[in-house]
């Protein structure tokens, strides 16, 4: 293992041993943020940018170490920054945040998988090259797919950076609005699964399923394209 790999290694033990010795998990439950409500809203009115640059560094954090409350400082994006600057900050913070995950994943497991699970590797490879980005676009706006194994998984493969990162912050815009505008009404709340219904889970996973049919619907065009004359003589 290279040097980089074992200074990543530790500054992932370091970061994590800290989240959990110090218990900032305690602040990441929805009684928790009911309760600071007003102490948070007062203190973005005297320091709103210091607030705003903690908080996004927090969230980046989070969402790098798949820690759990995430959904929980999205919502604590719309209740105290509002729904504008609450979608700005979550929706790059996550997508930064899955993005460096991608690489951790890539740096540290890719060779370690490659040398033992070379073909079922190689079978993802092709499908991410056969489906490009509409793939990874359908799995980020299912919202029963975790978020943590889409960053690990796609990590594994041959996906490049730029596209991982732009597809997922376009993919999870719209569930990132949901709960920031769901922050809003904090205090209506009595637990995450207030935020989404049935309904709207099911409106995801058919909104999630719109790339896969578009992606069907261009490559019959462009049989149809290729193979048109032939079929008319």
């Amino acid at each position: 293992m290279t040097a980089a790999r074992w200074l990543l290694l530790l500054l992932l033990a370091v970061a994590l041993g800290a989240f959990f010795a110090l218990d900032l998990g305690q602040y990441l439950t929805l009684h928790a943020l009911q309760e600071r409500h007003q102490e948070l809203a007062e203190l973005y009115a005297q320091h709103p940018w210091e607030l705003r640059g903690a908080y996004f560094a927090f969230y980046l954090g989070v969402a790098t170490l798949a820690l759990p409350g995430a959904a929980l400082l999205t919502l604590a994006g719309g209740a105290v920054f509002g729904f504008g600057w609450g979608l700005l900050l979550v929706s790059f913070a996550s997508s930064l945040g899955a993005t460096l995950s991608f690489w951790m994943a890539r740096l540290l497991l890719r060779d370690w998988v490659q040398a033992r699970f070379a073909q079922q590797l190689g079978e993802i490879n092709a499908g991410v090259q056969r489906a490009g980005w509409l793939y990874l676009l359908s799995l980020r706006l299912i919202p029963v797919v975790p978020f943590f194994l889409i960053n690990l998984t796609m990590g594994l493969t041959s996906l490049r950076t730029w596209t991982f990162y732009w597809v997922s912050q376009l993919g999870m815009l719209v569930g990132t609005a949901v709960y920031v505008n769901a922050g809003i009404q904090l205090g209506n709340l009595r637990s995450l699964s207030d935020v989404v219904s049935p309904a709207l889970l099911g409106s995801l996973a058919l909104l999630g399923l719109f790339p896969l049919v578009v992606r069907r619907v261009l490559r019959h065009w462009e049989r149809l394209r290729v193979f048109g004359p032939w079929r008319s003589a």
